[in-house]
């Protein structure tokens, strides 16, 4: 196993560097037509660019392409980015809040995404229907409040987590004696969706100050519960530039190659480098869910970059661990492999999407849920919260017998609720294909055909000339032997 040389840096003077060189954070609306480019130079530390990425994202910002380096205990990030309607950030609000997030706290609060304050209920176990519902139904009896809630599913395991209040005292839930209550009637609810044996979870935590990101959070529950072990990469590596404008004939016609997830793990000796390779069907937060996956594994992100085409996207990232090994035993490969797969998929929506907006009163998620099971429906994943006196949700679900989800039902869901619903999605997949085709097409005349080794340090060094750091021996491209793609210099 290869080890790099790592300085062994006490915290305190990391923090002592991070207050003397704060992030400084650059909007760039000249440079492209139709794009932004956010550029960020900072003192390093692990962690970092998961937080830059999460404040972007936490904003509904889309990230199109990104280059990272970090070297030498500094750090360089550029991202090109748009709002939801794939037009440049010109809200100055939203400039703003980019600056404070990254600059300031870098731990952005945003309502939909981090509840801190309240009392959380994390609960993981085998994806089963009705699961969701009655668990809503048994805080209802117990008198609390649902803040806000999201659920995942994968490979047949689902995690949730439910932010709650106590209805009586209208605060959380912090009297030992009624924690040990609610875990103790939650884990009776869970455990009757179990046989003997099967894996399951329920914790109840108090509020903490420092509470992890939601999706984040998410993504540990499920790690933790394994999802990732029926894991695997495609067949192939297909993660190489040509792979993409490679065609096979089938039947007389033309069609592209797999676009499955494709995950390559090579070595760069002469670096001390693991270079990871992610081909994947593009989507909205994919960037942030692999990120989550190494950062968790203890990955430290040293170069990088992104960027889509056709509808498919591609990163690749020079990563050690932290405490500088690098992927070097087959077990350890198939792991993170399997881990970013995993990340990869989590957040695919599978069934028919629905908008639900009501008047928000206790036992309103009981109530939703509760029409859901009724009418044979499963819900794949759901995000729900309350914004004052109304709440509004987003839910995935398909019929449990495999038929389309009848019209009927959805009326019947509206009508149980007091509230509107709207299906925004037939068919998710195929939207999805749509939407990013769209952009890859708009965009195609503002980004280069990307490349993956050589051109990824090209580039970096390229945008490397833009930031102006405190002390020039701090950069991490100047006088380092770059790679090339097969691992020689």
């Amino acid at each position: 196993m290869d080890i790099s040389y790592k300085p062994n840096i006490h915290p305190e003077f990391e923090e002592l560097m991070e207050r003397i060189h704060p992030p400084r954070v650059s909007i760039d609306n000249d440079t492209f037509p139709d794009l932004t480019l956010v550029k960020v130079d900072s003192t390093n530390k692990h962690g970092i660019l998961l937080e830059i990425v999460q404040v972007l994202t936490d904003l509904d910002l889309v990230i199109l392409k990104s280059y990272v380096s970090s070297d030498g205990g500094w750090l360089m990030d550029v991202f090109h980015v748009t709002d939801q309607k794939g037009e440049k950030i010109m809200d100055e609000n939203v400039i703003q809040r980019i600056h404070e997030g990254i600059c300031v706290s870098r731990r952005v609060s945003m309502p939909k995404q981090l509840w801190i304050g309240h009392t959380a209920l994390e609960m993981t176990g085998i994806d089963r229907p009705g699961l969701m519902s009655e668990m809503s139904a048994a805080l209802s009896e117990l008198g609390c409040d649902v803040s806000s809630a999201m659920a995942w599913t994968h490979n047949n395991r689902a995690a949730c987590i439910i932010y709650v209040d106590d209805s009586s005292k209208g605060g959380p839930i912090t009297d030992p004696s009624r924690v040990a209550e609610v875990q103790a009637l939650l884990e009776n609810v869970v455990e009757a969706h179990h046989y003997n044996n099967e894996r399951r979870s329920v914790r109840l935590a108090a509020p903490a100050t420092c509470q992890t990101h939601t999706e984040r959070r998410l993504h540990q529950l499920m790690a933790a519960d394994r999802d990732y072990e029926e894991c695997c990469s495609c067949c192939g590596s297909g993660t190489d530039e040509d792979d993409v404008d490679q065609v096979y004939r089938h039947e007389g016609q033309t069609k592209k190659k797999c676009d499955g997830t494709h995950v390559k793990i090579d070595k760069c000796k002469e670096n001390g480098y693991s270079a990871v390779t992610i081909r994947c069907r593009d989507r909205p937060k994919l960037l942030y869910d692999t990120l989550c996956t190494l950062t968790d594994l203890h990955y430290v992100v040293f170069h990088g970059a992104m960027s889509s085409n056709e509808a498919i996207a591609f990163q690749e990232y020079y990563v050690r661990h932290e405490n500088g090994y690098t992927l070097d035993s087959e077990a350890e490969r198939i792991k993170v492999t399997q881990c970013l797969v995993a990340a990869t998929e989590r957040r695919n929506s599978h069934g028919l999407r629905l908008d639900v907006c009501a008047r928000n009163r206790t036992g309103l998620l009981s109530d939703v849920t509760r029409v859901f099971r009724e009418s044979g429906l499963s819900i794949t994943r759901a995000e729900f919260g309350t914004q004052g006196d109304n709440a509004v949700g987003t839910f995935y679900v398909k019929d449990m017998s495999g038929q389309k989800v009848n019209p009927e039902t959805l009326e019947m869901v509206s009508q149980e609720i007091g509230g509107s619903i709207v299906v925004a999605d037939r068919s998710p997949k195929s939207s999805t294909e749509a939407t990013a085709s769209d952009k890859s097409t708009s965009n195609a005349g503002r980004t280069h055909q990307f490349s993956l080794g050589h051109f990824l340090w090209e580039q970096l060094g390229r945008i490397s000339n833009n930031f102006r750091p405190i002390k020039g021996d701090h950069l991490p491209v100047n006088g380092l032997k770059l790679p090339c793609k097969n691992g020689q210099a």
